[in-house]
C-alpha cells in the first residue's frame, strides 16, 4: 500500500505546480486529523489551523471588505468585498478602520450595470469559511475580474449543522442581497450571480432551485467550480481516480454522511439532483449556468451528469471541461487553467 501511495503523489507532482501541490497537500493532510471514524469532526482544531484574514476596510489592490451580520438568529455573517476607485482608496485610508457600516455600504454606481456575486465557498460542507485566507484571496479576484461586488456567505457546517443548513443559510443571503437598494444597478435590479466551488458549488444550485419559486428574486446565472455531487452508483471516474489526485473515494463517502439527513444515501436529491428521487427542471426558468470540472477530480463523472441534466431539461448550460485539472486549479495564478476558467468567468457575468 506504501508503495500504490507513493506513485500517486509522485504522479499528481507531476501534473500539479509544485506550490498548488504543496497547498492542497497540506489541507488534505489537516482534513484527514480532522475527520473521525465515528463521523464527529474536530472543530476547535479545524478553527486553530485554517489560517483566517480579518476584514480590511483599507482598500489593497483596489478591493475593500467589511462583514454584515445577516440573521443575528443564525449567528449568520458575510463578507461584502467592493472595488474601490483611486478618490476612494484615498478616502477610505483617511477613514480607516473607524468606518462605519452605512459608510461603506454607499450604493453602486448609477450609471452602470454592477454585477453582485453570492459566493459560497468549498470545503465539502465541512471545513473553512468566508474568512478563510484561500477564500479572501479569491474573492477579492473576483471582484477585479468581474467589476462585481463580491458577498461571501458564512453558511453553517457540517456534521454540527446537516442539510438544510447551508441552504437555508445562503437562501438568506441572496434573500438579503436581493432586498438591498445599494445593490441596485441602473435599472432599479440587483444582478445576482451565485458562485461556488466544491460544495459552494452544491449550495449554487439548490440555492438557485428554491429562487425559481420566488416572484421577487432574480438570479442572473449559476457558476458552479468543480461543483461536489455523488450518488449511491460508482462512477468511472471514482473508480479510476480513487486516491490518485488528492481525494479518495472514502473521504467523498465520509463528508455525505456528515451532511445527509441521518439514514439517507448518496441518492438523497442534496447529492444527486437529476437521480432516481430528483426535482425535475423541464419547463421550469432555472438561471443559465456556467459549469466548470476538472478532468482530473474523482467526482468529474457527477459533475458532467449534472451539466448534462441542465441540458437534457432544456436549459441554458455552458461546460468548461479541463482535461488535465485538478481539484483547487482556481485557488492559485500559477497554471493556464486559472487563467482560462477566469477569463470564462467574466465573459459569462459581462454577458
Amino acid at each position: 500500500m506504501a508503495g500504490t501511495n507513493e506513485v500517486h503523489v509522485n504522479e499528481s507532482k507531476r501534473v500539479v505546480p509544485l506550490n498548488t501541490w504543496v497547498l492542497i497537500s497540506q489541507f488534505k493532510l489537516s482534513y484527514n486529523l480532522l475527520r473521525r471514524p465515528d463521523g464527529t469532526f474536530n472543530r476547535h482544531l479545524a478553527e486553530y489551523l485554517d489560517r483566517k484574514v480579518p476584514s480590511n476596510v483599507n482598500p489593497v489592490d483596489g478591493v475593500f471588505s467589511f462583514d454584515v451580520v445577516i440573521d443575528r438568529g443564525t449567528s449568520l455573517i458575510s463578507r461584502i468585498y467592493r472595488p474601490a476607485s483611486a478618490v476612494a482608496e484615498e478616502e477610505e485610508e483617511e477613514r480607516s478602520s473607524s468606518s462605519s457600516i452605512p459608510e461603506l455600504e454607499k450604493p453602486v454606481p448609477a450609471d452602470v450595470v454592477t454585477p453582485v456575486i453570492v459566493f459560497f465557498h468549498g470545503g465539502s460542507f465541512t471545513h473553512s469559511s468566508a474568512n478563510s485566507a484561500i477564500y479572501d484571496t479569491l474573492c477579492r479576484r473576483l471582484v477585479g475580474v468581474c467589476g462585481a461586488v463580491v458577498v461571501s456567505v458564512n453558511y453553517r457546517r457540517a456534521p454540527e449543522n446537516r442539510f438544510p443548513c447551508a441552504y437555508d443559510d445562503g437562501w438568506a443571503a441572496l434573500e438579503w442581497v436581493s432586498s438591498r437598494k445599494w445593490l441596485q444597478s441602473k435599472d432599479s435590479k440587483v444582478h445576482i450571480y451565485l458562485v461556488g466551488d466544491s460544495s459552494g458549488g452544491n449550495i449554487v444550485h439548490n440555492v438557485a432551485l428554491r429562487a425559481v419559486g420566488s416572484t421577487e428574486i432574480e438570479v442572473s446565472g449559476n457558476i458552479l467550480l468543480n461543483p461536489m455531487f455523488g450518488g449511491q452508483e460508482r462512477t468511472k471516474s471514482e473508480q479510476r481516480l480513487d486516491g490518485r489526485y488528492f481525494v479518495s473515494v472514502q473521504d467523498r463517502d465520509w463528508y455525505w454522511r456528515a451532511f445527509l439527513p441521518q439514514g439517507e444515501n448518496r441518492d438523497h436529491p442534496a447529492c444527486n439532483p437529476f437521480g432516481p428521487r430528483g426535482v425535475s427542471l423541464q419547463g421550469v426558468k432555472f438561471p443559465k449556468s456556467l459549469v466548470v470540472v476538472a478532468g482530473l477530480d474523482l467526482i468529474k463523472d457527477w459533475q458532467l451528469a449534472y451539466a448534462e441534466g441542465l441540458k437534457k431539461a432544456g436549459q441554458n448550460v455552458k461546460l468548461l471541461y479541463l482535461e488535465q485539472a485538478t481539484i483547487g486549479f482556481y485557488l492559485l495564478p500559477n497554471n493556464d487553467h486559472f487563467y482560462t476558467v477566469m477569463d470564462e468567468i467574466r465573459s459569462f457575468v459581462s454577458s
